[in-house]
């Protein structure tokens, strides 16, 4: 039983993440719920996971990759994804440190602002249009929530090693500070934070945005360079430190992985390489097969636009 609950929640945490591109806040709140009480599932049936520790790293890198690339594709605010592109790879960067030496202050060092400030990001996409909010707010926004929120969030879970249902069972008065600190928060949003806020600019809306302008006009000049053989670009070093760091990440809990993780990086970034290059080749040709000649049905093939209908 305790070896399919382990598959159940496992299986939860590799498929919730799929949806953030398509409802990003329901998603990523979900995934966050899931996160947090895992632990709790498996005391309920008394199992405790070996090495779960890094399991659970690596998962969050997982849904956290998924928010940053739906970031990436959607948001119409180049400054908000520019604090939270530092946001996830400083994050990113202590998912790996944590692995390799296995030091629960360097979660500390390195909190998951990424995930509350995509969040903030997506809360505030539910009402209001984002295009046109300052990079002030959204470094504001990424200050508070990191010394604010995550600094004790991070000191609790992974250098006092406290568990939340652990400290409300031993503790009964936490259950009273929690539900009081609850209270006050929403006192504060609806009797402060409320009355402040600007009229709605749509009506409610989860869903995804379409592709926005900004970013659809960065990837037609991306398109553009890379078709003139910009092959050595921040777009490729990005692949490679993205797919490499998460790669390594997961290498460290798979069982039988013997390359040391400086090997692993060089292998993808590789990858990575020849399928930029790859990705250039197709990107220069210039014949495209076309059928052609069918209403003479001879069915032969043209490497000539010009030559077909």
């Amino acid at each position: 039983m305790e070896q399919v609950v382990f598959i159940l929640v496992v299986t939860g945490r590799f498929l919730l993440p799929l949806l953030i591109p398509r409802y990003p806040l329901p998603a990523i709140i979900a995934c966050l719920i899931l996160d947090g009480v895992d632990q709790t599932i498996f005391q309920m049936f008394g199992y405790d996971p070996p090495n779960y520790q890094s399991y659970d790293k690596a998962m969050d890198i997982f849904y956290l990759s998924v928010a940053y690339l739906s970031a990436m594709r959607s948001w119409d605010n180049l400054h908000a994804f520019a604090v939270a592109r530092f946001l996830f790879y400083y994050r990113l960067v202590g998912a790996f440190l944590f692995e390799m030496t296995h030091e629960r202050m360097i979660m500390l060092l390195f909190p998951n602002t990424f995930e509350y400030f995509f969040i903030a990001y997506e809360v505030v996409r539910l009402y209001w249009n984002t295009a046109t909010i300052r990079m002030r707010s959204w470094i504001v926004t990424a200050a508070a929530i990191w010394i604010f929120i995550k600094l004790q969030q991070e000191y609790w879970l992974h250098v006092a090693e406290m568990d939340v249902t652990d400290t409300l069972r031993d503790y009964p008065w936490t259950r009273w500070a929690l539900v009081i600190g609850i209270l006050a928060i929403l006192g504060v949003l609806w009797f402060v934070v409320r009355p402040r806020l600007p009229a709605p600019d749509h009506a409610l809306r989860f869903h995804s945005d379409p592709l926005p302008e900004s970013v659809d006009t960065a990837t037609e000049r991306a398109a553009i360079r890379i078709a003139g053989g910009w092959v050595w670009s921040w777009m490729t070093l990005e692949k490679i430190v993205l797919v490499g760091l998460v790669s390594i990440i997961y290498g460290q809990i798979l069982p039988g992985v013997s390359r040391v993780p400086f090997q692993m990086f060089v292998g993808i970034g590789t990858v990575v390489f020849l399928n930029a290059a790859i990705t250039l080749a197709f990107s220069r040709r210039r014949w495209t097969p076309r059928r052609c000649c069918v209403r003479s049905g001879c069915g032969c093939w043209s490497t000539s636009r010009s030559s077909c209908w």
